[in-house]
């Protein structure tokens, strides 16, 4: 198992996530680095998502696109004075096994997770569906249209709602300097799941030509094909990607490349 034995990797999940990642990766041996390039914000209303849930039986479809979402659904459940029960007449889609767990913890069963855990691949599975129904997707401030945009085209009446937000950690920009700048602690990997990550890595390191720099001889890891886009779009390599869009999926990147 020690695969990764000697290798240092730089973890930039959130802190609330960061945990799995770096518990699969020292089982491999690595030494791990956890500087988040991602922090988690409540939004700055709940106004729209307690609406949604006060009028929650109107709906037939529930998506849900990250652990960090269905974490702020069911604390707002909780808030407004409602248990999943209320969620029971719903059918749920979740984008990938995480979310789906996360999902299940509440008791609700989850009816659709696509066979890529990514928005395209959600809107293959609903799309034949959907047609006609009121659906609720539940997500960041900032994410991609393509589900409610392709799901919209394909006849369904689709609401979103933002639960969270992602911003950048200010105390991670000294940390990634201190980091990158010091021999016995440069990471040979950074592992990157989401586009989030790619963005605010890119801002913390100073701008594009800067993120240049400070990953010459550092391997890029991408959790999938969307995260990969973003590196490339942002003129980074990608030097593995995860052929399972999942944390155990990037872990076997690493093991088998670095």
């Amino acid at each position: 198992m020690d695969h990764l034995h000697g290798k240092r990797v730089l973890v930039s999940r959130s802190r609330e996530q960061a945990a799995t990642l770096s518990e699969q990766l020292r089982a491999h041996g690595a030494s791990v680095i956890e500087i988040p390039f991602i922090e988690i914000r409540e939004p700055q209303s709940y106004e729209a998502l307690d609406t949604m849930l006060k009028r929650i039986m109107d709906y037939e479809w529930l998506i849900l696109t990250s652990v960090n979402g269905v974490r702020a659904l069911f604390a707002r459940l909780e808030k407004l004075g409602f248990d999943s029960s209320a969620l029971l007449h719903l059918n749920i889609a979740a984008i990938g096994p995480a979310t789906a767990k996360a999902i299940e913890k509440h008791g609700l069963p989850v009816d659709v997770v696509p066979e890529e855990y990514v928005a395209e691949s959600v809107v293959a599975a609903l799309a034949p569906q959907i047609k006609g129904q009121r659906v609720l997707l539940v997500r960041a401030k900032v994410a991609r249209d393509v589900i409610p945009n392709e799901l919209r085209a394909a006849g369904a009446k689709v609401h979103v709602v933002e639960a969270y937000e992602t911003v950048v950690p200010e105390s991670s920009r000294a940390r990634l300097r201190e980091v990158i700048g010091d021999p016995k602690l440069r990471p040979h990997a950074i592992t990157f799941t989401s586009s989030s990550t790619v963005r605010n890595f890119v801002e913390l390191a100073g701008g594009p030509d800067a993120a240049m720099s400070i990953i010459d001889g550092i391997k890029l890891a991408s959790i999938g094909p969307v995260t990969s886009a973003t590196l490339r779009d942002a003129g980074l390599r990608v030097d593995m990607e995860a052929k399972e869009y999942t944390i155990p999926g990037l872990v076997q990147a690493l093991s088998k490349s670095l």
